[in-house]
């Protein structure tokens, strides 16, 4: 494997895409051809870094030098200074808010500096449409293991004694479904894969299969294996074309490798997956749904019990799991329980990946322990409000009736019911940001009249 003093890393995310990373790749390209280091500096397209609104970005490695809000334009002097000169070029560094003073490595910026990654692990680092990048960091190894050294019951442990949950949003415990699947005894069972995130705003799914899609397949086949799957269907919606197709490049690379499909890895398994595209419909994020329109019918949520557990894709023993769930399993298998334990709280353990948007100074996709204060995220990762303005509340997308204040506590029935008032739109569930409140304290600056809404509460 040829060797490179520099590996340009180079976010190909759907956010930088979007902001001409691709012309800023082909500028590299073309200045790195004119001063002929080719053979001695390497350009990989990564997928998302996080650091969202500040693309297109590009991390310098080995040492970790960072650079955004890159333009085509910007490429000759970098290449002039930083890669044959070794000067790192402070204009395109990120420079602290108050001091304006430049920060050459990425891991000295709050933003990266305070995050603990596990299911982001390998955001920035490999080029997610080349496995052996995800070889190379320990891809497939925990399959491997689960295959090779684990009994199924084995494999099941060691997920409920992580005491991960699922990270879709309904939080039940991963390795408690995986062992009533496993129990039922059936001629086929599936394993599922919920990519249809519906929720405004949010893109932690879509950044994982852009970034780390073998991640995900690996996550699939460690379930698969110990709920006595042989078929899986990862459900994405069409609105991700991306996502879908460094997913199906990576199913392909995993095929063509031995490590999908006949007896993987001379086990005895065998797993083969398939990609299914959603409309989009917000309903079908529900998992029973989610199977109802994966066989074809309108999606629309049944009763429960039966679970699906028992009675799922088809009226078989079918597991779901979140994107993120997945991409968390290999290290859990990897590094044990107590590893994935020593973060998060008792009874939430590990980390959660987040999306900070709304009228904050730094916006993106982080990861952090379960657990953190709300005021760490806000301030330190986040920046604090843009414009300096002052922090009201927030409030939680699964907690419909939770108002949060400044110093993290939930709200009394009188002051919520204030401020829900004062902004009918933070009722509806959805993320109620930032933004919301900005407006109506703006609007309240100038005198204007807000609309009545009804009580929140009963």
């Amino acid at each position: 494997m040829q060797k490179f003093r520099a590996n340009l890393m180079v976010c190909a995310g759907t956010g930088c895409v979007a902001c001409n990373a691709l012309k800023v790749k082909k500028s590299l390209s073309d200045e790195i051809g004119k001063r002929r280091l080719q053979d001695e500096v390497q350009i990989v397209l990564t997928g998302c870094n996080g650091f969202c609104a500040n693309g297109p970005i590009m991390s310098v490695q080995p040492d970790g030098i960072f650079y955004q809000k890159l333009k085509p334009e910007d490429i000759p002097i970098i290449v002039e200074e930083h890669l044959l000169k070794g000067r790192p070029v402070e204009k395109f560094m990120f420079r602290e808010p108050e001091s304006k003073t430049a920060v050459p490595k990425m891991n000295d910026i709050p933003f990266f500096k305070l995050q603990v990654l596990r299911a982001l692990r390998n955001k920035g680092m490999i080029d997610p449409e080349n496995i052996e990048d995800y070889i190379s960091r320990d891809g497939y190894q925990a399959a491997a293991k689960a295959l090779l050294e684990l009994t199924p019951e084995e494999t099941i442990k060691i997920v409920k004694d992580s005491g991960i949950r699922g990270r879709g949003g309904a939080g039940f415990p991963t390795g408690l479904k995986w062992e009533f699947c496993s129990k039922v005894i059936s001629s086929s069972k599936y394993i599922l894969c919920n990519g249809d995130e519906g929720d405004p705003g949010a893109f932690m799914d879509r950044s994982i299969m852009e970034a780390d899609p073998h991640v995900v397949l690996e996550g699939m086949i460690i379930a698969g294996k110990a709920i006595g799957a042989t078929k899986g269907y990862i459900y994405v919606r069409a609105e991700y074309p991306l996502a879908v197709k460094r997913l199906q490049l990576a199913i392909d690379q995993a095929k063509e490798t031995g490590l999908l499909g006949e007896n993987i890895l001379d086990s005895g398994f065998s797993l083969d997956i398939e990609i299914y595209l959603g409309a989009g419909a917000f309903v079908c994020g529900e998992e029973t749904a989610l199977m109802r329109s994966l066989e074809g019918k309108r999606g629309m949520p049944r009763p429960r019990p039966p679970f699906p557990a028992v009675k799922g894709l088809w009226d078989k023993p079918t597991v779901l799991n979140n994107v993120e769930t997945f991409a968390n399993i290999p290290q859990i298998i990897l590094n044990g329980a107590e590893w994935f334990r020593q973060l998060g709280t008792e009874k939430s353990t590990g980390t959660k990946v987040f999306v900070l948007t709304g009228a904050m100074n730094n916006i993106g996709l982080i990861e952090v322990p379960m657990g953190i204060p709300l005021k760490t995220i806000m301030y330190d990762i986040g920046g604090g409000i843009s414009k300096g303005r002052k922090f009201k509340a927030v409030q939680g997308r699964h907690g419909r009736h939770k108002l949060y204040g400044e110093r993290g506590e939930i709200l009394s029935r009188v002051h919520r019911g204030r401020i829900l008032r004062q902004m009918p739109s933070l009722q509806s569930g959805d993320a109620g940001d930032v933004r919301q409140i900005d407006r109506y304290n703006r609007g309240k600056r100038k005198g204007k009249r807000h609309r009545a809404s009804p009580r929140p509460f009963a």
